[in-house]
């Protein structure tokens, strides 16, 4: 009889993750909607809010106040105790003794998304955190990962020279169970409804929005998808707006990656970035291929999104030698494009492996994710092909 009533307490498959599912999407639509605060702020003048990390990347404001606003909200919702989490920053600038203003200039964000958190179907705090509690929320996020055990990961803003160029970005957050990323969501509040949109500088938008219906599908209304593993479906719902208030799910619908498999009539994403990726590799192996099109250059996740939304098909990113890809750059893209109907490997066709701690270690040579395995397939033996002649 005590067995039957553990069988009976345990969630169904659809059941599972849901709670998990539904706080991250409703954290990330906060975050996004604090990240456009910011960007906009950023936009319209640089004030003091673009720091320089030790490798030299830049980095905001928005960086430190989505980490410490999700990580309070995952704590708050899960118990801190039960919450573990992998992500990208650390207070080590914040708490310098010349970064009294910008440490304050978090808090205030902070707070004020927080405010907020009742319209996203969230609790907020009673009271404002004060600067220590928002250090403390950002530090939380020390996990290393792991092959055992559950722990979240969070890239604050993934595709911060995006964003601070006012262009794509987006912020990145996935659950890790045993080593399988087990759901993943993107917020992309620069991501324009219309694919043709893509190819336009972010600001040209700001222009033309203001000639567009508030309620058509314009470009800035930008959009959060998501996937739970094994359910066969990624989502995506739009971004709320200043005083909607979000009613869950949210006008909620599915995503599905392309069907093209011809590579000839094929889109392919690559980022922006020469710096970590080797765009005459790629170009060389689309040429191969017979890919006709001009590549989509977008920073960040948003490429993921691209795919698993249909408006591309392949994503291929080949590293230079010495830099290591990091888990929250791929984890919620991953799992998305997969629920969606994709395929993401190394460029052996291996899955990734996310279980060794923060990088993807034992990558072959590169990532690839097509919208299918035809395709896929495809790419694996064109780069097979072209890799002995490369310089990587």
């Amino acid at each position: 009889m005590e067995d039957q009533t553990k069988l009976d307490s345990t969630p169904s498959e659809s059941e599972k993750y849901s709670k998990e599912v539904e706080v991250a999407v409703r954290a990330v639509q906060m975050a996004c909607a604090l990240c456009q605060r910011v960007q906009g702020n950023l936009i319209s003048k640089t004030n003091g809010q673009v720091q320089s990390k030790d490798d030299n990347s830049p980095v905001t404001v928005a960086d430190w106040s989505v980490q410490a606003t999700v990580s309070w909200l995952l704590s708050e919702s899960f118990g801190s105790k039960n919450v573990s989490i992998v992500a990208e920053e650390d207070i080590q600038k914040l708490c310098k003794a010349d970064a009294a203003g910008l440490l304050a200039t978090v808090s205030n964000t902070v707070n004020e998304c927080l405010a907020e958190a009742p319209r996203f179907g969230l609790k907020g705090p009673n009271i404002s955190l004060g600067t220590s509690e928002v250090l403390e929320a950002i530090s939380r996020c020390n996990s290393t990962g792991g092959p055992t055990g559950r722990f979240w990961t969070l890239d604050p803003v993934d595709g911060t020279l995006g964003f601070v160029r006012g262009d794509q970005y987006a912020v990145a957050l996935a659950l890790i169970e045993d080593g399988q990323v087990v759901l993943g969501v993107l917020g992309c509040p620069n991501y324009p409804m219309r694919k043709e949109w893509l190819s336009y500088h972010h600001r040209y938008h700001r222009i033309i929005s203001k000639l567009t219906p508030p309620t058509s599908e314009s470009w800035d209304k930008g959009c959060v998808i998501y996937a739970r593993r094994g359910s066969g479906k990624a989502l995506m719902q739009p971004l709320l707006h200043v005083n909607q208030k979000l009613v869950w799910p949210n006008s909620v619908r599915p995503v599905r990656v392309s069907s093209i498999d011809n590579p000839s009539l094929a889109t392919f994403c690559e980022p922006v970035e020469k710096a970590n990726s080797s765009h005459s590799f790629t170009a060389g192996v689309a040429h191969s291929m017979g890919l006709r099109k001009q590549p989509l250059r977008v920073y960040s996740m948003v490429k993921y999104a691209a795919i698993a939304r249909g408006d591309a098909e392949i994503f291929m990113k080949f590293a230079r030698a010495g830099y290591k890809e990091k888990i929250w750059d791929h984890a919620a893209g991953v799992v998305i494009i997969q629920e969606a109907g994709g395929v993401v490997t190394d460029a052996r066709g291996r899955p990734l492996d996310f279980s060794k701690g923060i990088y993807l270690e034992g990558l072959d040579r590169g990532i690839i994710a097509c919208a299918g395995p035809k395709l896929h397939d495809k790419i694996i033996s064109a780069v097979d092909a072209s890799w002995d002649s490369s310089s990587l």
